[in-house]
């Protein structure tokens, strides 16, 4: 019988030691930094994976348009899926992107498969 923990330590992103050791995070924030690190990383980045990343920050020099926002929501639903397989129920991930002055906008809403919670992260990109 495989035992699965519903809500077991991981260690945190970014690494970071403490008087005690590595520091670690729980599931939900663990999927969290997860998401961060798709965002945040440009593909070609990691050597040993070359596709891994959506780079939403070369966003902030595109014009802040509906075919922008449907470009991105397409990208980061692809990777997303990819990176929380097994983590995230994916029926469930949903990512909305729009604009607003000057700022882009990336909610990114799942149900955790293991613990069946809900989250919701909204990350701005640019506006100062």
């Amino acid at each position: 019988m495989i035992r699965r923990l519903p809500n077991p330590s991981y260690m945190a992103f970014p690494f970071r030691i403490t008087g005690e050791g590595a520091s670690t995070s729980q599931r939900a924030a663990h999927v969290r930094e997860q998401i961060e690190q798709v965002l945040f990383t440009s593909p070609g980045e990691r050597v040993f994976r070359p596709e891994f990343g959506a780079g939403v920050q070369q966003l902030l020099f595109e014009p802040n348009a509906s075919a922008l926002w449907e470009l991105t929501q397409r990208r980061l639903a692809d990777s997303l899926a990819e990176v929380l397989q097994g983590e995230v129920d994916p029926q469930t991930l949903t990512i909305q992107v729009e604009g607003e002055g000057e700022t882009l906008k990336l909610l990114v809403s799942y149900r955790l498969a293991t613990i069946n919670q809900w989250e919701n992260h909204l990350f701005p990109l640019g506006g100062g």
